[in-house]
């Protein structure tokens, strides 16, 4: 049984206060997160190392320090580098982020990371929709694009996700495209695949 409890948050909508423009929103957005790199990886708590590792290989500042306004409220980052995080890394999942933190902030490169030993390599697509199908009741199918559901072959899971982040409609051109591999037992980052903006 769904069960709701209203509070009234609109005092922290940014959307709702009075004199709101959205342009000039963007612009003061902007200037608080100097982003540069977005990095999509895995929720796989072992994987920890992995936007450190990215911002080194693109010399980028994280965690960043946290930037105060007048009133001594947290407000901006140093960091130039923003985390996605999600099931096996994979770009599908990270789409709509990376057009918001466009529109946002702008970004200049786009990394999808995935990772040795990965849950998403110890299924295939088949069996998670049998699974769901026998086990819940529900019919997956159709809910998840098969080539994004689970990792084969790391070479080309990540050729697939960089060149649907290069396709996607809420991905700038001018924006860099790279799909790296990270070894979880050596914290090595490799770099699989590249498409560097013209």
């Amino acid at each position: 049984m769904l069960t709701t409890t209203h509070v009234n948050f609109d005092h922290a909508t940014f959307s709702k206060q009075p004199d709101y423009s959205e342009k000039d929103m963007r612009k003061e957005f902007a200037g608080l997160m100097p982003l540069r790199t977005i990095v999509i990886y895995c929720y796989d708590p072992r994987v920890k190392g992995i936007p450190a590792a990215v911002a080194r290989e693109f010399g980028d500042t994280y965690p960043g320090e946290v930037i105060l306004d007048a009133d001594g409220n947290e407000a901006g980052t140093s960091a130039s580098m923003l985390e996605v995080v999600v099931a096996g890394g994979r770009a599908m999942d990270g789409l709509r982020s990376i057009s918001v933190g466009q529109h946002l902030f702008g970004v200049e490169n786009i990394v999808v990371v995935h990772h040795t030993h990965c849950g998403a390599t110890s299924f295939t697509p088949d069996g998670i929709i049998d699974a769901f199908a026998h086990e819940h009741g529900k019919d997956i199918s159709n809910a998840y694009p098969r080539e994004s559901i689970s990792i084969a072959d790391f070479n080309d899971s990540l050729q697939h996700d960089v060149a649907l982040v290069r396709n996607a409609p809420g991905v700038p051109n001018s924006v860099n495209v790279y799909g790296y591999v990270y070894d979880i037992d050596t914290g090595e980052l490799t770099k699989a695949v590249e498409d560097i903006a013209d």
